[in-house]
């Protein structure tokens, strides 16, 4: 099971292949055991033992989109 869940709001997710994105580029970080991402909200929880937050928002980043403040 998952553990150490850590919640984001994510900027920039209008569609599905949006939520797709994020879902592939976050669960390529070391550590990542699962990723949840609603659209609408634009809420993603990741999930894992030891996970970077930097390497987190640096996936989110690269895959066109960023935590919203």
């Amino acid at each position: 099971m998952a553990t150490g869940m850590t919640t984001y709001t994510v900027s920039g997710m209008t569609c599905a292949h949006c939520v797709l994105s994020v879902r592939e580029e976050v669960g390529d970080v070391d550590g990542v055991e699962a990723v949840e991402v609603d659209l609408e909200s634009g809420r993603m929880a990741v999930a894992g033992a030891g996970v970077d937050d930097a390497a987190v928002r640096a996936a989110l980043e690269e895959a066109g989109y960023e935590v919203a403040a």
